[in-house]
């Protein structure tokens, strides 16, 4: 499939792509210069991620993807909860590295987890394991949990080896050698698909990227999105495309200040026209998905900056080692926050959490007596 752009197409998404453009140059400026723009640029990785989720038509509450995330669930999380914190921890991984970094080999073989395992067995072949450290007494550090710890590397050794069978990376001597039994616990072909090569599909896709590069940075990044959507080389991990437009966008410098929350205006367009069978009404939508997105996000701007001021004349005047401050930049930075996550970021008890909390002056969310949360509404 062609993904170039004619010149009649080009007429028809001028008028969307101006908008785009604009909407996220704008968005870009303003997080540069708030006070709050880190605050906004944390934020946006969880709502970011529960978007990603609801556009593949999950449902996750941003509350307890923050919940999950502080290791402080309130129930045993789902399976869709997991994929929607897999997808938070991406976006930091891609925010905390180079603009560039989730576009080339290296950045797409860390994200994806299909590629690189000659250079981490070549690491490993370089550097032999080194053996545990032992007491005086020569017992092992682990005590009475070595046995069980034993097992689990074990455990963990024959699916990594029955993983590599099944993907092909196991040459055919050793597999060879499989057990039978070995061969029939994959009956229903979860593990691999032979008619669906991922490092293919993958190496179509990045073909895409000259092109990309050669169009407007908003243009191109919904491009590779479209390509994404098209070629589909991942399957367990679909919502990736949404944050390589994000890192394209990064990386040929539109937006410096933030990682731009894509699957936050996608999920504000109709998923008929995501979807629809006309090419051009599809970009249509992407672009649309921008304008929306940037939107949305000059709104936040605007809400956590007239929070702040609000916090900022309840602490005026206090002492300069007040935790007040740093408490109004940690709530910034959250959906939400509890009592917990507040002792626990700035290293005090529960108790004078919920003393700084009143001074502040926060909204309580949950209208509950306990297990309160707060946060901006």
């Amino acid at each position: 499939m062609r993904y170039d752009i004619e010149g009649t197409m080009l007429q028809t998404l001028l008028p969307a792509l101006a908008a785009a453009e604009d909407a996220v140059a704008r968005l870009d400026e303003r997080v540069l210069r708030s006070p709050v723009g880190e605050g906004f640029a944390e934020r946006s990785h969880f709502f970011d991620a529960a978007g990603a989720l609801w556009v593949a038509g999950e449902l996750v509450h941003v509350e307890d993807l923050v919940l999950h995330d502080a290791h402080m669930d309130s129930r045993a999380p789902t399976h869709e909860l997991t994929i929607a914190h897999s997808v938070l921890r991406a976006r930091r991984r891609i925010w905390t590295g180079e603009p560039s970094w989730a576009l080339g080999v290296s950045g797409l073989a860390t994200l994806t987890a299909t590629g690189g395992e000659g250079e981490g067995k070549a690491q490993e072949a370089k550097s032999p394991a080194v053996p545990a450290e032992t007491d005086e007494e020569g017992e092992d550090e682990a005590g009475p949990l070595a046995a069980e710890m034993a097992e689990i590397d074990a455990l963990l050794a024959r699916s990594q080896k029955l993983l590599d069978i099944h993907t092909g990376k196991t040459p055919a001597s050793e597999a060879a050698a499989v057990t039978p039994a070995r061969r029939n616990e994959d009956p229903l072909g979860l593990l691999g698909d032979e008619e669906w090569d991922e490092e293919q599909r993958l190496a179509e896709w990045r073909s895409v990227q000259p092109l990309a590069d050669t169009l407007p940075p908003v243009l191109g990044a919904i491009i590779l999105f479209e390509a994404w959507e098209r070629i589909e080389p991942l399957r367990r991990q679909h919502w990736l495309g949404g944050l390589l437009v994000a890192s394209h966008l990064r990386a040929r410098g539109k937006v410096a200040s933030h990682l731009f929350s894509f699957y936050g205006g996608l999920k504000l367009v109709r998923h008929e026209r995501r979807r629809a069978r006309d090419r051009v009404t599809r970009l249509q939508a992407f672009l649309e998905a921008m304008h929306l997105g940037a939107v949305a996000g000059l709104k936040e701007i605007d809400r956590l900056t007239l929070a702040r001021t609000q916090m900022e004349l309840r602490f005026r005047g206090r002492r300069s080692n007040s935790s007040l401050p740093e408490l109004a930049d940690f709530i910034l930075s959250r959906p939400m926050v509890s009592a917990a996550m507040i002792a626990r970021h700035l290293r005090i008890t529960p108790r004078g959490a919920l003393n700084l909390v009143n001074d502040i002056g926060i909204r309580e969310i949950t209208g509950r007596g306990r297990y309160r949360a707060w946060g901006i509404i």
